[in-house]
């Protein structure tokens, strides 16, 4: 999934792969080029999935990555025990929802703090990826909202998954696919316009954004 100069969410590619590989994905992302997608996007949201990273950074080397925030969240507070965890996703909601960087990577600080003596395993899950968990400030506030997960993906292929398990199994490798393509075309109907639509051209032009505010030319 993309989203045009306009804001327009789009499906761009549904294939099969094997467990997320590096491979798999590269035979998307190259495929996407072969179609016309000649430049790369300016960030690419996703979960941890390495062979994503690996073959994004190969075929569009100038695109920048964000680590979506929902999936590390969750990801930290399995790390946790349960009686820890409400107060933990508070330290991080304010992580990545505060209004400026150098607030968010307070927050960072104190979280790493206050977990690091008891609970390594999850400080270690956060600190693992604090290069590609801020760039998000680097593009503007109203983009924010969007940018920071790939909550809709992950919702769009909630219904997916529904009706393959539903259906148990779709029959031949192209039945499965094209229902996989029908669901998605379906859910695509629904995809909303991103917020502050009218900025995503300053974006293509590479405009520097700090803390999601323009920077004026001096």
């Amino acid at each position: 999934m993309a989203a045009d100069e306009d804001g327009n969410k789009e499906l761009l590619s549904i294939t099969d792969g094997y467990r997320e590989s590096e491979l798999s994905w590269r035979e998307m992302l190259l495929d996407l080029k072969r179609r016309g997608l000649k430049r790369g996007p300016e960030l690419a949201i996703g979960d941890g999935a390495m062979g994503f990273w690996k073959a994004l950074h190969e075929v569009f080397p100038g695109t920048r990555s964000q680590r979506c925030w929902v999936h590390k969240t969750a990801n930290i507070l399995d790390k946790l025990p349960t009686s820890m965890q409400s107060k933990a996703k508070a330290h991080i909601h304010e992580m990545y929802r505060t209004e400026s960087k150098d607030a968010a990577l307070k927050a960072y600080d104190h979280f790493v703090q206050v977990y690091r003596s008891k609970y390594p395993h999850a400080v270690d899950c956060l600190g693992k990826d604090k290069d590609v968990l801020f760039p998000f400030y680097d593009f503007p506030a109203t983009h924010w909202i969007h940018i920071r997960t790939s909550n809709p993906i992950e919702s769009t292929f909630g219904t997916v998954r529904l009706r393959t398990h539903k259906t148990k199994g779709c029959g031949s490798r192209t039945a499965t696919l094209t229902m996989v393509f029908k669901l998605a075309l379906e859910a695509q109907k629904t995809w909303k316009r991103l917020k502050g639509h009218s900025l995503i051209s300053l974006v293509l032009q590479r405009k520097v954004f700090i803390n999601g505010e323009l920077k004026e030319a001096a």
